[in-house]
C-alpha cells in the first residue's frame, strides 16, 4: 500500500492492513510518538518522511518479517531487549524459566548459569531481578554474544559473558546453584521452521538439526559437573518433549525430575536436583 502524506495519524491507523496493535506500534515507530500521543495528536497530519518510513515498516510487516525486528526491540519480563537477526526473539514462554529460577537461587552468593544466552533474556532478567547473584552466559555466537552485552548493558545487569560452545569455556570445577537454558529444540525437518516469524530467525537456534533432543542431551550430560550439590538443571524444551527430557533427567541421575506448564498449559520447562 501507498500511504499519503498529509492524511492524519487517525486515519492512518484505521487503515493500515495489519491487526490493530501491530498497526500502533509501526506507527509509533514512524513517527517516533508514543501510544499516548498517537491518540492526543491523532487529527496531527502525517509529514512526507513519515508516510515514507511508514511505507516501508508495513511492506516488511506483510512480506512476514517480525515485528520485533523491524522495531529492533521487544519487551521480556517488563525490560526492553534489543534483537536482530542474530538471536531469537525472547517469547512470554521464557519467563517460566526465570520465575522457576529466581525461585531456586539462595538467599546467600546465589550463582546462575544461562546456557545458550541468545539476547540474554533469562541472564539478564535473573541478573537484574537479583542483583547479588554472580550470573553467567555462555553462546557459541560471537554476534549473539554482542547482542546479549548490549541488553546487559542497556539494564543496568551485570553477566559475565562467555563465548562457548556449550560447557568448553567454563573452568574445570566451576560450579552453579542453577543451570538454566533455551537451547534448540526444534526436530529438523519439522513443519514449523517455514512458518511465521521463523522463517526469520537464526536456524541453528531453533533446530539441532537432529530429532530435537541432542542439545537437550549435552546439557543434561554436562550439567554435574558444574552444579552445586542439590543444585538445579532447568531446560525449556517443545511443547511434546516433556516425558522425554524427564526421562533424560531421571537417567542422568537427577532428582525431583518434573515439569511445569506455560500460560497456555503446555509443559514448557523441565527439570531436576543433581546431588
Amino acid at each position: 500500500m501507498t500511504i499519503q502524506p498529509g492524511a492524519t495519524i487517525a486515519a492512518v491507523q484505521a487503515s493500515l492492513p495489519l491487526d490493530p496493535l501491530e498497526n500502533r506500534i509501526l506507527l509509533c515507530e514512524a513517527t517516533g510518538l508514543s501510544r499516548v500521543q498517537l491518540i492526543t495528536q491523532g487529527d496531527r497530519a502525517l509529514t512526507p518522511d513519515e508516510a515514507s518510513r511508514l511505507d516501508d515498516l508495513v511492506a516488511r510487516r506483510l512480506r512476514g518479517e517480525p515485528i520485533a525486528y523491524i522495531v529492533g526491540r521487544r519487551e521480556f519480563f517488563g525490560l526492553d531487549f534489543q534483537v536482530g537477526p542474530a538471536v531469537l526473539i525472547p517469547r512470554p514462554d521464557t519467563e517460566l524459566i526465570v520465575e522457576l529460577s529466581l525461585e531456586r537461587l539462595p538467599q546467600n552468593a546465589p550463582r546462575l548459569l544461562d546456557m545458550g544466552t541468545g539476547s540474554g533474556a533469562i541472564a539478564v532478567a535473573v541478573a537484574h531481578t537479583r542483583p547479588d547473584a554472580d550470573v553467567t552466559a555462555l553462546d557459541v555466537s560471537p554476534d549473539a554474544l554482542a547482542v546479549a552485552q548490549a541488553n546487559a548493558a542497556a539494564n543496568g545487569a551485570r553477566v559475565r559473558f562467555l563465548e562457548s560452545s556449550w560447557f568448553d569455556a567454563l573452568a574445570a570445577g566451576e560450579t552453579f546453584d542453577v543451570i538454566a537454558s533455551n537451547p534448540p529444540y526444534i526436530a529438523a525437518g519439522d513443519e514449523h521452521l517455514a512458518q511465521g516469524d521463523l522463517r526469520f530467525e537464526p536456524v541453528g537456534a531453533l533446530t539441532d538439526h537432529a530429532d530435537g533432543l541432542s542439545a537437550l542431551r549435552i546439557i543434561i550430560a554436562g550439567s554435574p559437573r558444574h552444579l552445586v550439590p542439590g543444585g538445579w538443571l532447568l531446560l525449556e524444551h517443545g511443547y511434546d518433549q516433556a516425558a522425554a527430557v524427564r526421562t533424560l533427567l531421571a537417567d542422568a541421575g537427577f532428582t525431583d525430575a518434573q515439569s511445569w506448564r506455560d500460560l497456555a498449559g503446555i509443559e514448557r520447562v523441565s527439570g531436576g536436583r543433581f546431588g
